[in-house]
C-alpha cells in the first residue's frame, strides 16, 4: 500500500478526531449525530494510523513529502 499522507496531516487528523470524541463524550453532541460524527472520528483515526486515505487516491493528492533519489 502506497503512503499518501504527510505527518502533519496525519497529526491534523488525529486531533480533529480526538476533539470530535470529546464532543460527543461530553454530550455536546447527541442522538444520531453523535453516531455519524464517532463514525467520522474513526475513520480520520484509522486512516491516520494507516497512513493512506482512499480518498486520496480517487483525488489524485499527495500529502507525503517526495523522497528525492
Amino acid at each position: 500500500m502506497k503512503k499518501n499522507m504527510g505527518a502533519l496531516d496525519k497529526v491534523i487528523r488525529i486531533i480533529v478526531g480526538l476533539g470530535a470524541a470529546a464532543l460527543v463524550y461530553y454530550e455536546v453532541v447527541t442522538g444520531m449525530y453523535s453516531y455519524v460524527l464517532l463514525a467520522i472520528t474513526a475513520i480520520f483515526i484509522l486512516t491516520s494510523l494507516v497512513g493512506f486515505c482512499p480518498l486520496y487516491g480517487i483525488f489524485g493528492l499527495n500529502t507525503c513529502p517526495a523522497k528525492s533519489k
